[in-house]
């Protein structure tokens, strides 16, 4: 076995932030620099806490776990593989989700929501029933949104096959077979006939001039659930004109759209959106009440 310089954690910390820095990453899949993310792909590749890394730092590591994350460190810096492919695991909060290349890794605005129940607008999050996700992808809000409605069924939406056994797997590790419903379904084409108290959507939306500007490590994630169109509102459009149909009486319809809030205000300005606040502002995602989408 090839003898390297690295003995300890610290020094492969150090060695991954400078390849990193250097290949210029992108990290917008949940690290929020290169110093976080060597960290997590090193003690991940350790098999160690993901919450303990000064413990550690100066341990020695035996021959095989150097390579192993060295190997890592190259594969993340020179194909540029978003680190969630690497792990096969995505997080949102605190919940832990599989991931693998059929579905883009989990990042969602929407989930910051959840924990509150869309406050103020579900007063009674024990009256929720039943629950309509779109562009479901990993699963990841379907189960989320599940675990914060307790007496609800999720109907969980998405047109890729693929994605779906990505689903399917992440709900049954949740035990919620029972209560999420996996659909492969054009948006609404598939939908059972029936009325639901919240439809959310974190859809494909990235419009087409910004399409061609993404980084590499979104070029490594299922193009149909980024590409939204020229204005990115392709989907959007679908999703809000069929809302209505849908939602009960005083039903309520959740959409992320990112960067995209001049489009979505061009397209539904004149619905009255209301934007919710996130952590990256009040501009990424909107509401629209069932009375709202009626008009």
């Amino acid at each position: 076995m090839t003898t390297t310089p690295f003995t300890t954690p610290r020094d492969l910390l150090r060695y991954a932030v400078t390849r990193f820095n250097t290949a210029k990453l992108f990290f917008g899949h949940g690290s929020a620099e290169a110093l976080d993310e060597a960290a997590y792909l090193i003690l991940h590749t350790l098999k160690l806490p993901l919450d303990k890394l000064d413990p550690f730092l100066d341990a020695r590591l035996l021959p095989e776990e150097v390579a192993a994350v060295l190997a890592v460190i190259e594969r993340r810096s020179v194909d540029r593989v978003p680190a969630a492919y690497i792990t096969n695991e995505g997080w949102l909060g605190t919940y832990n989700f599989y991931v693998d290349e059929r579905v883009i890794v989990p990042r969602s605005f929407i989930a910051e929501l959840i924990p509150d129940y869309f406050s103020p607008w579900v007063n009674e999050p024990d009256n929720v029933r039943n629950v309509l996700e779109l562009c479901t992808g990993s699963g990841c809000l379907a189960i989320m949104l599940a675990d914060a409605f307790p007496d609800a069924q999720v109907d969980a939406v998405d047109i890729s096959a693929e994605a779906l056994e990505v689903a399917r797997r992440n709900v049954a590790t949740y035990k919620l077979e029972d209560r999420v419903t996996l659909i492969q379904s054009d948006l609404y084409q598939n939908v059972p006939n029936k009325k639901y108290d919240l439809i959310i959507s974190n859809p494909p939306y990235v419009n087409s001039s910004s399409m061609g500007k993404l980084p590499q490590e979104y070029l490594a994630e299922p193009q149909i659930a980024l590409a939204g169109g020229s204005d990115g509102m392709d989907l959007v459009r679908t999703i809000v004109a069929g809302a209505a149909e849908r939602l009960t009486d005083d039903g309520i319809l959740i959409v992320e759209i990112g960067n995209e809030r001049a489009f979505a205000e061009a397209a539904f300005g004149a619905l009255g959106l209301t934007w919710l606040s996130t952590s990256a502002g009040d501009d990424m995602v909107f509401l629209l009440t069932a009375d709202q989408l009626k008009l």
